[in-house]
């Protein structure tokens, strides 16, 4: 622009009638430049509003029981260049109950290993050039979704709303199906029917999602968001900002955290395998915070070998669990080890699976 500016400065200087209204043009043409260079660096970034947005997916299991559910703390932002981010805690999962927001985390979304999830997608700006003025935009936005450890390349048909100026609106036109296979997840979709006893768990979910963002720096009407607000809707406190856990609570995580197989050992060894330590964290997180239930750690084996060699080594692989909750802290009067070898098969030993399955640590409470 400065260049045009200065040959059509040039041109008009060449007469003397028209001098000083070449030059008025000219001063006229910078701070037009000028202007818009302000604008551009005065184009705001935007963070997620928490308590306004709301992400939910839909699950089908025994062909035709529908269950919808949330994950309730979101975090997110959109840079005035485009990009945008939205982090998942999947520890916030929402169904309702107790037990099953246990079971969808540690046995679906193995929240030990694999806390969050998050979107991220480059918006082009030019797309959304007159949303001011409409007020109402629909596109199609290409993003990525990070979960379980993958990647995968997604679309969405998105509304995206300008609430006010300094409030807009980015949710979902219809629902986006995420295919679990994709991620991984479709082991878990077996351990969520057996914890259950559910079957035929459709691997397919609904996402749908409404993102409020808000401009930095302004003031949202934070009063009027919470008032319009659901109580289903917005943050809500995970385990990690608890203190200490209810008895139910504490059952209910014992036994969930016993069908997640994710404790491992060395073949014939009760030597512990270093991809145990995330399972073994959230253990000792929990049986800290239930300080009045003695935990008692159960091995098992298939039934491989002599009873009598099982047992031993039951009881071996039982106690090094409980070596490493105590090594966390936890009081040794609240912890107990226990090797039932291979008594109480969950499955029979006929398969290589099925051997597996027996091969397990379990954890259970009782009061002290």
């Amino acid at each position: 622009m400065f260049e045009v500016v200065a040959f059509w400065w040039k041109t008009r200087l060449k007469g003397p009638a028209t001098r000083g209204f070449g030059l008025i043009v000219a001063l006229a043409g910078l701070l037009l430049l000028l202007l818009g260079s302000q604008a551009a660096n005065a184009a705001p970034n935007w963070t997620l509003d928490p308590t306004a947005s709301v992400i939910t997916y839909q699950s089908v299991k025994k062909n035709t029981i529908v269950e919808t559910n949330k994950i309730r703390n979101i975090t997110g932002a959109l840079s005035s260049a485009g990009d945008a981010k939205v982090t998942f805690d999947l520890n916030s999962v929402d169904t309702g109950v107790d037990l099953r927001n246990v079971r969808m985390r540690f046995l679906f979304f193995e929240t030990f290993k694999y806390p969050t999830a998050e979107l991220t997608a480059k918006v082009d700006p030019a797309a959304f050039a007159d949303l001011a003025t409409k007020r109402r935009v629909k596109s199609t936005l290409p993003f990525r979704l990070n979960l379980h450890g993958v990647d995968k390349d997604l679309e969405a048909s998105i509304i995206v709303t300008m609430i006010s100026d300094t409030m807009v609106s980015v949710a979902s036109e219809a629902p986006v199906a995420v295919h679990v296979e994709d991620f991984g997840l479709l082991p878990n979709v077996d351990k969520l029917q057996q914890a259950a006893n559910v079957t035929n768990i459709v691997p397919t979910a609904s996402v749908s999602f409404d993102f409020v963002f808000t401009a930095d720096g302004s003031k949202p009407a934070a009063t009027q968001t919470a008032a319009a607000s659901p109580a289903d809707v917005g943050p809500v406190a995970t385990d990690a900002a608890k203190a200490n856990f209810s008895d139910e609570e504490c059952l209910n995580r014992f036994a969930v955290l016993s069908r997640t197989g994710a404790i491992y050992f060395r073949p014939a060894s009760a030597r512990l395998d270093a991809k145990s330590r995330p399972l073994l964290t959230e253990v000792e997180g929990v049986v800290g915070k239930c300080p009045s239930l003695k935990v008692e750690v159960s091995g098992y084996t298939d039934s491989d070998g002599s009873p009598e060699a099982n047992k031993q080594l039951s009881e071996r692989r039982a106690q090094a669990v409980a070596d490493a909750i105590v090594a966390a802290g936890i009081p040794r009067t609240q912890i107990m080890a226990t090797g039932y070898g291979e008594e109480r098969p969950v499955a029979a030993n006929d398969t290589p699976k099925n051997k597996a399955l027996n091969r397990r640590i379990e954890f259970s409470a009782t009061k002290l």
